[in-house]
């Protein structure tokens, strides 16, 4: 019932460990959606997580016996984290087990607090089950991540601040949705039960990836379901099947389930670096994205939207993936596949239909000796645009497949466009590199002369203050000494690479 978590949640042990988070306006954000965004800021907690709260609730109220027989958890990353510190604080042994998906930084972050780390499984359901039989054999108390009272308690307390501290900063305006991340359901639940005790008029927003929406198909089914596979981007959510109690909760107080795709939460990351300069994990940015997904289908104007930035232990290497895709999330970017004659001039003339628009990546190898196949990013200003340049593309006579929403496109084949071609004779091959601003790369294409035929294109955009361009033209022997004079003219900084060995093995 919800009183007995409302007391549960105002006698919860949690600040021992855990620190009162800001709720911080995203001023940016705002101005964007027309309504006041808030960012609760659980990224800045001692773990980057507010799953501490929830482990050291539960911890706290073990009885001695308990503690010295040591805990067991299980753990893709943040409540493994949590139970650590908890350990560390309250001297007891703590083996947690974590999925081998488990983002290194995660893992060395258990490690360093002195706790046991054992991989096993791809998912959190394969490291529970894991978990459930160590317990077994070694007689250790489970901290579950999510599907326990106290655990469940310990997350509300976040409710219970985000009110108190909107009635102290923002008592005019009230609060119309609080967005909260879903996996198994435990932060959900807590927030929630505390939240429609008090506040019942306040909507509680879950939001889940489309890939890991165990709590969306069970709330639909009336029945726990088991997700045979999830999606791995969002690892803190990453749940095959949600909890007993988190499933009762969630079913009496969350008013609705917003899913959301990878390059959502993508565009969300970027966009609390921008307000922030911190970094948040996917799961930690998924009540952003699911925040943007519910006002472009809403469209409030003038309300109090309340986000729950609920971690950010991401591992470095992924920024590299996340920035490529932020901007198509946001749908900043459109990607095409574009067919034009192969003809002098016809590369001109599609470059002059994308006119104004920055390109944000340009790829093509010579293929054929009457069609070229162009893969091309474009940088656009409002949704539908996309629609608007494929159609325009195609009314001058260019055949053009939209790829923005292309999983295969996007994560693989831009990546490998290329390879040999028996059509390239002649060719040199040239590294350019110019000025990175707005029209830039217009510039140096009109710039190149039409004479000798361009048999390879590879451009993408960085976000550096350089652009890099690799270019292959097709120079007869007896034209050397012009194209000489015109590489002089250009006035671009550029290396010669055709006898390069990696372009001879993969390209030459």
């Amino acid at each position: 019932m919800a009183i007995d978590y409302l007391k549960r949640i105002l006698n919860a042990r949690v600040y021992d460990v855990a620190r009162e988070t800001e709720l911080e306006v995203a001023p940016v954000l705002s101005r964007r959606t027309g309504n006041t965004v808030l960012l609760k800021r659980e990224d800045n907690q001692p773990v980057f997580s507010f799953k501490l709260r929830g482990a050291y609730n539960k911890m706290a109220g073990l009885s001695k016996a308990e503690l010295a027989r040591g805990v067991i958890a299980a753990s893709a990353g943040n409540h493994a984290q949590g139970v650590a510190l908890s350990a560390e604080r309250l001297g007891c042994r703590a083996v947690i087990v974590m999925p081998v998906t488990t983002p290194q930084v995660k893992v060395d972050a258990v490690r360093a607090r002195g706790a046991e780390v054992v991989l096993s499984g791809e998912s959190y359901s394969d490291a529970y089950a894991h978990a459930l039989s160590l317990q077994r054999n070694e007689g250790l108390c489970f901290v579950h991540p999510f599907d326990d009272p106290d655990v469940i308690a310990g997350q509300g307390t976040i409710g219970m601040e985000i009110l108190r501290q909107h009635q102290a900063l923002h008592s005019d305006r009230p609060i119309h949705a609080i967005f909260v991340p879903i996996g198994g359901g435990g932060l959900a639940s807590g927030v929630a039960a505390y939240v429609k005790a008090v506040r019942p008029d306040i909507r509680i927003v879950g939001v889940q990836t489309v890939d890991s929406d165990a709590m969306a198909r069970s709330v639909a089914s009336g029945r726990r379901v088991t997700l045979a596979t999830v999606g791995l981007f969002s690892d803190g959510t990453a749940v095959k099947q949600v909890g007993v109690e988190t499933l009762r909760l969630v079913k009496k107080h969350v008013d609705e389930i917003v899913k959301v795709d990878t390059d959502a939460i993508c565009a969300a990351i970027k966009d609390v670096f921008v307000e922030t300069r911190s970094i948040l994990e996917p799961a930690g940015a998924l009540s952003i994205a699911g925040l943007k997904a519910y006002v472009a289908r809403e469209k409030p104007k003038g309300e109090t939207l309340v986000a729950i930035a609920c971690g950010a232990n991401m591992n470095f290497d992924r920024l590299r993936f996340v920035a490529d895709r932020a901007e198509v999330g946001e749908e900043r970017e459109a990607v095409f596949a574009v067919t034009i004659p192969e003809e002098r001039g016809s590369f001109r003339r599609f470059c002059e239909l994308v006119g104004a628009h920055d390109v944000t990546e340009f790829n093509y190898r010579i293929a054929d000796a009457k069609l070229a196949h162009v893969f091309v990013g474009i940088g656009v200003k409002a949704r539908g645009e996309n629609a608007r340049l494929a159609k325009t593309f195609v009314e001058h006579g260019f055949r053009t497949l939209d790829l923005t929403h292309d999983e295969l496109a996007k994560t693989h084949l831009r990546h490998m466009i290329g390879g040999r071609s028996v059509l390239a004779d002649d060719e040199r091959v040239y590294r350019f590199v110019f000025p990175e601003r707005p029209g830039a790369l217009m510039r140096f294409l009109s710039t190149m002369s039409p004479n000798w035929n361009i048999s390879l294109f590879h451009y993408r955009h960085q976000g550096a203050d350089f652009g890099r361009i690799l270019v292959g033209l097709q120079v007869p022997v007896s034209e050397r000494r012009a194209f000489a004079a015109f590489l002089k003219a250009l006035g671009y900084p550029y290396e010669d690479e055709t006898d390069n060995a990696a372009y001879r093995l993969f390209l030459g």
